[in-house]
């Protein structure tokens, strides 16, 4: 729970850093190479990867628990809500990384 909370947390700071990076964006005036724009992408092309395998990794892990939990007495991840919240929270945890970093990237240029 305290894990979802830091990852919104960071995430809401998303539009702030759109705000940020406009700006930028804006002074490049659609030259042949757009520093800020092309980060901008890449970043988010990665974040995007990286989440996605996060979140199937994440999913892969309650499976390979799921005899062990039966076995054990306890209702699987799978099935309680658990593995999801899991998988959720490991897709956009690349995602708030990157935000955060912007943020503090773009604040020290103001």
């Amino acid at each position: 729970m305290l894990e979802a909370a830091s990852i919104g947390q960071d995430l809401m700071l998303a539009p702030l850093v759109a705000m940020m990076r406009l700006p930028l964006m804006a002074a490049e005036n659609g030259s042949a190479y757009s520093p800020e724009t092309a980060r901008a992408v890449q970043e988010k092309a990665n974040a995007m990867a990286e989440g996605a395998f996060a979140a199937q990794m994440a999913m892969w892990q309650s499976a390979s628990r799921f005899w062990p939990e039966v076995l054990s007495g306890r209702t699987p991840s799978l099935f309680n809500g658990i593995a999801a919240e899991r998988s959720i929270n490991a897709a956009l945890k690349p995602a708030s990384r990157a935000v955060k970093a912007n943020f503090r990237r773009l604040s020290s240029k103001a």
